[in-house]
């Protein structure tokens, strides 16, 4: 399973516990509550944890983008034969600027990192 599922399932299951939480404290169970306390805090720490795994692997792979030698803009020409392009650059990874690595680079265009020239 891909961390971004578990991370929403464990999102679910914490929503989940809070509702059974504030049902347990309008009944005054005790025993109940002390449950589900423990239950948020464990899956606090959990996603936490895997979210800063995420931002790490982000920022890994950001890094080995940044360290590539050569990098440029894609033209619309090559962004319409991508993979005509793809086949001629070996290593070639094209970042757009929506996703979470084109935001973490700061670009604001279609952009290619490969190792060589291209």
């Amino acid at each position: 399973m891909s961390s971004k599922k578990e991370v929403q399932q464990l999102n679910h299951r914490l929503d989940k516990c809070k509702f059974k939480l504030d049902a347990a404290k309008s009944r005054g169970d005790s025993a109940m509550i002390s449950k589900f306390t423990d239950e948020i805090e464990k899956l606090t720490k959990k996603v936490a944890q895997l979210k800063h795994k995420q931002d790490y692997d982000l920022n890994k792979e950001r890094k080995e983008l940044s360290d590539m030698p050569f990098y440029r803009e894609i033209t619309k020409a090559e962004q319409a034969d991508m993979g005509k392009l793809k086949k001629s650059v070996k290593g070639l990874v094209v970042v757009h600027p929506m996703t979470k690595l084109g935001k973490a680079l700061r670009i604001d265009v279609m952009t290619g990192f490969a190792p060589k020239k291209f």
